[in-house]
């Protein structure tokens, strides 16, 4: 099982900065990609941004605003966050794809309990 914990999320100011964090621990014999999520209050699940081998992918909603960047030889990921916007408002939650183990080529998915980000006008 791979286990995934963020951090960093809180209240800021419209304008402001958040960095989110994400480490991933377990058994990990090879992380594939990882990525953000995010859920506000009524509203589905939707992709924030993701990152697989380099190669980083943002929601247009984000673009410019959003970096995503990972630390390989740690299985961390980090957010981060600049220009927020009251509609930034959500629970972000930290996804991986991953093989667990050298004895099969199977990839799972895994997800953090999230962490709530709320920007205020």
């Amino acid at each position: 099982q791979v286990q995934l914990v963020e951090s960093g999320g809180g209240l800021v100011q419209a304008g402001g900065s958040l960095r989110l964090s994400c480490a991933a621990s377990g058994s990990i014999f090879r992380l594939l990609t990882m990525g953000w999520f995010r859920q506000a209050p009524g509203k589905q699940r939707d992709l924030v941004a993701t990152i697989t081998e380099g190669t980083t992918n943002y929601a247009d909603s984000v673009k410019g605003r959003f970096t995503v960047s990972r630390d390989n030889a740690k299985n961390t990921m980090n957010l981060t966050m600049n220009s927020l916007k009251p509609e930034d408002t959500a629970v972000y939650y930290c996804y991986c794809s991953a093989i667990p183990s050298s004895d099969s080529q199977l990839v799972y998915g895994y997800w953090g309990q999230g962490t709530q980000v709320t920007v205020s006008s």
